[in-house]
């Protein structure tokens, strides 16, 4: 249970169980005093806690790459409909592969009226029925991306539940029978997508027009285009998930931010906040197809490299005092949303869907303080801060 982690918690084993431990910061601290890269041999790679090392590795796109060379998508769905997916996502590629849409969602992304995405998603967020809060943390954001991409409102359930089936392509932790179960999710999303942009034109001032418009309109709907736009649901899921959790604790630890939270302003300033002081991607990976020195480690071809991003954001040369949660800082620095080539396009509406399912969820008058008391725990996962309410 995690109520009010002390200093007296053990600490993580490694840097990827620090990701669901109840404190994993003073840990992340101890890493960031050593070696700008260091090798763990139980995990058998590098890693990477400071952020102007992060920050190297994350624009060194020629020798590291998303994925393993030799392991594009993962072996345990390739040649399945969930692979065929991962294969094609923006997210996942390098090169020519990532650049094919990249544009087009980039630009479509940030043409949105988040104004009208807030009031959209609010909407969504307030229609999903009472459930248990840990389940209210993925339908809201979800059905809000499913909204916005042109889904009819009855409609928005069946897509949440076929995402919670896909996105366990996405996990290593995953059971056979649940990437069975993301393959046939997966082909229901490119068939209904499919649908969507065929049968007539996708209703105006949907991010799925947006992104059609800004893609080459006179070619047919590619397959990979179809992925890109299911990928745009799947980022939602996890990501925007712990975002909107995470926020929620930290109104749950810090009482004086309660009277910020009754304004929409107030609302996405802590949200902003929280991506940088407990973001729901902790860490994430890259593997080196050529040699590369890094920090004065070289790296030899193959080599993998963990990127403890959430390290990196409270690290004292990035954000001044970092280990405090500041509503308003002059410069606020973070890499949970990545840097460079991969930095993710879809941050401004991340932290706006987060903001309308945690003006949603206070709008229910949760009783914070019995929440806290309660206690939470965090989600298996190798990479992401999801936490579970008790």
């Amino acid at each position: 249970m995690n109520k009010s982690p002390t200093s007296s918690d053990c600490i993580p084993v490694d840097s990827v169980a620090a990701v669901t431990h109840a404190d994993p910061y003073p840990f992340y601290a101890e890493l960031r005093a050593g070696p700008p890269l260091v090798w763990n041999d139980k995990l058998r790679l590098w890693v990477a806690s400071r952020a102007d090392v992060i920050e190297s590795l994350l624009l060194a796109h020629g020798a590291l790459r998303v994925r393993p060379a030799a392991e594009p998508v993962p072996r345990a769905i390739a040649g399945s409909a969930a692979g065929e997916v991962f294969g094609h996502l923006v997210r996942m590629n390098d090169g020519a592969a990532h650049q094919a849409h990249r544009p087009a969602l980039q630009r479509a992304l940030a043409g949105l009226d988040l104004n009208a995405v807030h009031t959209a998603a609010l909407q969504v967020a307030r229609n999903v029925p009472s459930q248990p809060l840990s389940d209210a943390l993925f339908s809201m954001p979800v059905q809000a991306m499913a909204h916005l991409l042109g889904f009819a409102d009855q409609a928005l359930p069946q897509v949440d539940r076929w995402m919670r089936d896909f996105v366990a392509c996405l996990s290593p932790l995953s059971t056979a029978e649940e990437l069975q179960g993301a393959s046939i999710a997966a082909g229901e999303l490119m068939t209904r997508f499919e649908a969507l942009t065929a049968d007539a034109t996708p209703r105006n001032g949907t991010l799925l027009a947006a992104v059609l418009a800004e893609s080459d309109a006179g070619a047919p709907l590619s397959r990979s285009l179809l992925a890109n736009i299911v990928g745009l649901l799947s980022q939602t899921y996890d990501a925007t998930t712990g975002l909107l959790g995470n926020s929620l604790i930290a109104l749950m630890r810090e009482p004086s931010l309660r009277q910020a939270a009754r304004t929409r302003d107030g609302l996405q300033a802590i949200v902003e906040e929280t991506a940088r002081h407990d973001p729901s991607v902790h860490n994430t990976r890259r593997f080196a197809v050529e040699p590369i020195t890094i920090a004065g480690t070289p790296l030899a071809v193959g080599d993998a490299v963990l990127l403890v991003l959430a390290a990196a954001n409270r690290d004292p040369a990035f954000n001044p005092d970092p280990d405090s949660f500041t509503l308003v800082r002059a410069r606020r620095r973070m890499l949970g949303f990545g840097h460079g080539m991969h930095a993710c396009p879809g941050q401004a509406l991340a932290c706006t869907l987060a903001a309308a399912g945690l003006e949603a969820l206070l709008g229910r008058t949760p009783d914070l303080d019995a929440m806290r008391e309660r206690g939470w725990h965090y989600r298996p996962s190798a990479n992401a801060r999801i936490p579970v309410f008790h």
